[in-house]
């Protein structure tokens, strides 16, 4: 388990990243007559039985496009450069919050990561983010982000299109705003659907999130703001705790 550390305050930062690697995935599609193959889209990480996968719903396939052979995959890192591909089914899409979640068909399970339970991180707590910006364009590798958790702020999701407004969306927009985190750290495309860390416990307290970035990919990669949104960990409860058996 990540929280195991010979230091009773909670592991350091180096511990932090090392053990948390092999839980943090690339997340795409696969079709045979690709090339690559493999088209990387964005982060997910390993929770519960280790089977289970957690990312953004706009890292997945626009289930309004026709798949044309193109199923979801990910790949779990197997040290150095090598990338080992994993099938998956996808469990919940939960566009409203923009998460979902995979299991993984066959094969070990991988190392999971501890979720928070209870309040959130205070406002000035110091985290981490783990993912792949920029994608592949240098090579899959992780790639880990300080950040401050600068504001909890209430904000509406924005949804992809009023037809695909699900019960669940409609409760979620009647209810009102949702508690996000805004963090003053810049991620970019690829870092999407990655886990957030509280440095001091070493538990996963959010998810990344680009829906509400700014701008266009190439502005984004070109103008950062240096502002960052992540979901916090407590929209990901429900979602575990329904999951189909």
């Amino acid at each position: 388990m990540l929280l195991a550390s010979a230091h009773a305050q909670g592991p350091t930062l180096p511990d932090l990243v090392e053990r948390a690697k092999p839980s943090v995935v690339l997340v795409g599609t696969y079709r045979e007559t690709d090339s690559p193959r493999f088209t990387f889209a964005g982060t997910g990480f390993v929770v519960g039985d280790g089977h289970t996968i957690v990312t953004n719903a706009h890292v997945l396939p626009d289930p309004s496009q026709p798949a044309e052979g193109r199923v979801v995959q990910v790949q779990a890192w197997q040290g150095g450069r090598d990338w080992q591909p994993r099938s998956v089914r996808v469990m919940v899409v939960a566009r409203e919050r923009d998460l979902a979640v995979l299991r993984l068909e066959g094969g070990p399970a991988l190392p999971a990561l501890p979720l928070a339970e209870g309040p959130p991180p205070r406002e000035g707590s110091e985290l981490v983010f783990m993912g792949f910006p920029i994608g592949g364009a240098l090579g899959f590798a992780h790639v880990t982000h300080r950040a401050l958790l600068a504001s909890i702020t209430g904000l509406v999701l924005p949804q992809v299109r009023g037809q695909a407004l699900s019960p669940r969306a409609i409760r979620s927009l009647r209810d009102g705003p949702t508690d996000i985190f805004q963090l003053d750290a810049v991620a970019y495309p690829g870092n999407s659907g990655g886990p957030v860390f509280d440095v001091r416990t070493g538990e996963v307290v959010g998810i990344i999130n680009m829906v509400l970035a700014r701008g266009t990919r190439e502005s984004v990669l070109s103008q950062p703001t240096g502002i960052t949104y992540a979901l916090p960990v407590a929209l990901l409860h429900p979602l575990l705790k329904d999951l189909p058996r």
